[in-house]
């Protein structure tokens, strides 16, 4: 009989965590129009990245794409950390932080460094995503420079 009732709250306790990850990032560079492509196509998506990432005076933004996925939550953020080298050669650190609510697959999430806040920040060299459950860390995925 204790058994059975230890089994029961081990199992109740275990239905209650949260388990998530983070499955994809895409770090894209925006245009002045704030495209990230000429068209739908994912070769020329790829060959306008590259002419972006060229001619960098086109850029007005960089764009995480994040894909990830949850169990029921009602506290998740999703947290992506950058850094970088300015302009004045030194480095540089900022945040970005979106609160997200899980579905039943997976969800795509996008974080965007823009406007003024990007052309100070500079270059992005490193980046890390996580995925957090209140103080509780449950997913990540980070940059090979990281």
């Amino acid at each position: 009989m204790i058994l059975l009732l230890l089994g029961s709250l081990s199992a109740a306790f275990a239905a209650d965590t949260v388990t998530g990850r983070v499955v994809k990032v895409l770090p894209l560079f925006l245009d002045l129009k704030g495209h990230d492509a000429v068209s739908p196509s994912l070769f020329d998506r790829d060959a306008y990245q590259f002419y972006l990432s060229q001619h960098t005076n086109d850029i007005s933004a960089v764009r995480f794409d994040v894909l990830w996925k949850a169990s029921k939550s009602d506290k998740l953020k999703l947290r992506a950390e950058l850094r970088g080298v300015g302009a004045d050669g030194l480095p540089r650190q900022t945040v970005l932080e979106q609160e997200v609510v899980p579905k039943y697959f997976r969800s795509w999430t996008s974080l965007t460094l823009g406007g003024d806040d990007y052309k100070t920040f500079g270059e992005v060299v490193a980046w890390r995503v996580t995925l957090w459950n209140g103080d509780e860390l449950i997913g990540e995925q980070k940059s090979f420079l990281w």
